[in-house]
């Protein structure tokens, strides 16, 4: 079967797989399972651009075949056929990205992970920029955010900060979920600055770990209660005098895999419990995920395998104001903006990047 058929009949499946989905959400009964609406709504959103584009190149198609007739007979139909064979190419163009196979993933929200990591308190210190970067790039999107976990670090920033970034709306603000976007932040970020420590202004170089998890829903990942240890402790660091003078902390190991998570930004024990069970069920989608995907290819391997400056994906320098993101040789000088959450620049590069790395995989 030739790609071109393939691309057929992917389309065909998705066309219908939408005439589906809008006769369902079309029933009330639907919506008496709230969880089972929302995740109906998402893939119908999710659908909605191939459907647009789908309809819109018809239209346009019929539109050039019209004209090239017109023309036959009256000549001042030639210009109109040009443009309309121009809007053709475009959409023929952008049903095919949208056609591409997709990360499973790609409509989920996400849990996003801090680790401070080679380069001591300036490591924390930077963690702590990272997280007030993605917090702003998400009030951008208008996403909503919650710290599900965070562990200060004494001169400032955080030794590890768990946050949760969620759509508010059905498939993303834009038709893509948060962890269409975000999926490309995993990874080794590296910082070149004089840390506010240094007293004679040398250049020091620093990492932080940044895990990019998609948050598990219940229909994801069964936990079986028999299969958890839970912990409880006290917190520690700044908070008031519930969180610091009560077992409130909750730590959950998971026993067959040993995956360890803990959270104590909460007052009530329950509510820790609850943000630790959501981490831990975001780690054990992505860890089978990621088993299943090496059976086939080395593609998917661990975000972060050590945070070690060597690692990078990515380099903020301060004296230049400079970002280098070095998967796609992508450089801005407005690192003040970045770090404010003017993100979109790099992301888009790394998403052009990924398409066309697909693309060219099925031509």
């Amino acid at each position: 079967m030739s790609s071109t058929d393939a691309g057929s009949d992917r389309l065909a499946g998705l066309l219908a797989e939408h005439r589906e989905l809008e006769a369902e959400l079309a029933d009330p009964a639907v919506h008496a399972d709230a969880a089972r609406a929302r995740r109906l709504g998402r893939r119908y959103a999710q659908l909605a651009p191939v459907v647009e584009t789908s309809r819109a190149l018809d239209a346009a198609t019929d539109d050039l075949a019209t004209a090239r007739e017109l023309g036959a007979e009256d000549p001042s139909f030639a210009r109109e056929a040009e443009h309309l064979q121009a809007t053709v190419t475009e959409l023929t163009a952008r049903l095919t990205e949208l056609l591409l196979p997709k990360d499973p993933d790609d409509d989920k929200d996400v849990i996003l992970e801090i680790k401070a990591g080679e380069g001591g308190a300036e490591s924390a210190l930077f963690a702590g920029d990272l997280l007030r970067m993605y917090l702003r790039y998400a009030e951008r999107r208008g996403w909503a955010t919650e710290v599900l976990d965070a562990v200060p670090a004494e001169l400032g920033g955080y030794k590890d900060v768990a946050v949760a970034i969620k759509s508010r709306l059905p498939g993303g603000d834009d038709g893509a979920g948060v962890f269409a976007r975000l999926k490309f932040e995993a990874g080794v970020h590296r910082v070149q600055r004089v840390p506010v420590t240094e007293s004679q202004g040398r250049i020091h170089t620093s990492a932080v770990g940044v895990l990019v998890l998609p948050e598990a829903e219940d229909v994801d990942v069964s936990v079986d209660p028999n299969d958890l240890r839970i912990d409880v402790f006290r917190s520690s660091g700044p908070g008031g005098q519930s969180v610091n003078t009560t077992d409130s902390a909750v730590r959950i190991t998971h026993l067959p895999t040993g995956i360890v998570v803990s959270s104590q930004n909460e007052k009530s024990q329950l509510q820790n419990r609850e943000s630790a069970l959501r981490v831990l069920r975001s780690r054990l989608l992505a860890a089978a995920r990621e088993e299943a995907a090496a059976t086939a290819s080395d593609q998917r391997r661990s975000q972060v395998r050590t945070v070690d400056r060597s690692e990078r994906v990515r380099t903020y320098n301060f004296p230049e104001s400079r970002l280098s993101d070095h998967r796609v040789g992508f450089k801005a000088h407005n690192l003040d903006q970045v770090l404010d959450g003017d993100l979109d620049p790099v992301l888009d590069a790394l998403s052009a990047a990924a398409t066309a790395e697909l693309l060219a995989a099925g031509s």
